[in-house]
């Protein structure tokens, strides 16, 4: 059932409760299903045999399977179909089918033969891009790939046409590295009309931003700690109320040693707008990043993240450092290094055995990264031996030792 060569009609198409039916279960389905879904169709796949990570979606109610060989009547009621099978002579019965009851058939194999094409499909906020090449998927999906591209560093700005409710968004940056932002924090950045950044937020991502947004620097508000915490609050929700859209850009996530629940408790008590976009937390990808695992098999199931900006005895401290001690798990501590001879100590004298191997993460992710691997007993003197300064991130458990003989095998 080739077609003539006429470009294919761009609409786009509503599928939510609609029934859209998928006859094949391998990786061409497994693609396809998780965007339909996304769509709010009712999928159905039919199949004598999906893949896992299909039968996991039917598990969990989100697609129907019918176990079987495709018979025309699997189309009755559906208003899309995907032919996905890997043989051209079930496609063809599949879109003959279709054909006959007038609905929209997508061929995997041959796009010519089916009456409808899939686009490269790319997301920027609430705007759907979809580029349609002439039977040419590679180039379709590089050219959406660059247009998305554009819209999140804002080589294409578009977002003095959207319509912008003020508020309050309290975006973590991650670890660092610029590539380990998230596409939602890019995207929150270039929507904003100022943004209130921390010292450690990937600061090369504020460069990128259009040249109306204003950047304020958190870092050289009025200092002293609880003051300089009001005085963000206040200016958060004076911006808000002012009618802009206000980002809190900080390192790692915005609810992990971040104060960024004061920030939006503040916003709540004002009545300001306020959401949250997740960072990636330092305390599990800067380990990583570094080739430590803060969990193995047979070595470490827990692992405990643990504040060590006071030193233990300190009174405002809320860690229970002699449980800690006992623990088997990983111990992860953020903003330790000046503590860190005190801490060992604790835990040392509450039981955690002197040999404990110690990795400190200095810089992590960064171009200036360097990990210094020490024993509990030994971790103390070599902070101050070896010069390691902050931010860093301590990994406390038998996992270093598993990490440290991956490196020395290398």
């Amino acid at each position: 059932m080739s077609r003539p060569q006429h470009p294919p009609y761009p609409v786009g198409v509503f599928l939510t409760g609609r029934r859209v039916v998928v006859v094949g279960g391998g990786h061409v389905a497994q693609r396809r299903v998780p965007g339909l879904l996304a769509a709010g169709g009712d999928v159905v796949v039919v199949s004598p045999e999906i893949t896992p990570a299909l039968e996991g979606m039917v598990g969990a109610g989100e697609v129907t399977w019918h176990r079987r060989a495709f018979v025309a009547g699997d189309l009755d009621a559906a208003w899309y179909v995907v032919a996905a099978t890997d043989d051209p002579g079930v496609n063809d019965a599949v879109s003959a089918a279709a054909e006959a009851r007038r609905i929209f058939c997508v061929r995997a194999d041959d796009a010519t033969r089916g009456s409808a094409w899939t686009p490269a499909v790319g997301r920027h906020g609430e705007t759907t891009i979809a580029v349609l090449g002439n039977r040419t998927p590679r180039r379709s999906a590089a050219l959406r790939d660059a247009l998305v591209d554009a819209l999140h560093d804002g080589t294409v700005a578009v977002t003095d046409h959207w319509e912008k409710t003020p508020g309050v968004t309290l975006v973590g940056g991650g670890p660092g590295d610029p590539e380990l932002l998230t596409s939602a924090a890019r995207r929150a950045l270039h929507e904003a009309d100022v943004v209130v950044a921390d010292r450690l937020a990937p600061r090369e991502v504020l460069d990128e931003l259009p040249a109306h947004v204003e950047v304020i620097d958190a870092a050289k508000l009025p200092r002293g700690r609880s003051k300089s915490q009001d005085e963000i609050n206040r200016l958060l929700v004076e911006r808000a109320r002012a009618g802009q859209r206000v980002v809190r850009f900080k390192g790692g996530d915005a609810f992990i040693f971040g104060r960024g629940f004061e920030e939006a408790l503040a916003c709540a008590e004002a009545g300001v707008p306020w959401h949250v976009v997740p960072g990636v937390t330092s305390a599990i990808s800067v380990p990583a990043r570094a080739g430590i695992p803060v969990t193995h098999r047979g070595v470490a199931h827990e692992f405990t993240v643990v504040s060590g900006h006071l030193p233990p005895g300190h009174p405002d401290s809320l860690v229970d450092w002699a449980a800690l001690a006992r623990l088997r798990g990983t111990l992860v501590l953020l903003m330790a290094v000046d503590t860190l001879p005190e801490i060992s100590a604790t835990l040392l004298q509450h039981g955690r055995p002197a040999e404990t191997p110690v990795a400190i993460v200095q810089e992590g992710t960064m171009p200036t990264e360097r990990t210094v691997f020490s024993t509990l007993e030994r971790v103390g003197a070599d902070v101050v031996e070896k010069a390691v300064r902050p931010p860093a991130v301590v990994v406390v458990g038998d996992v270093v030792a598993v990490a440290r003989g991956v490196e020395d095998d290398g």
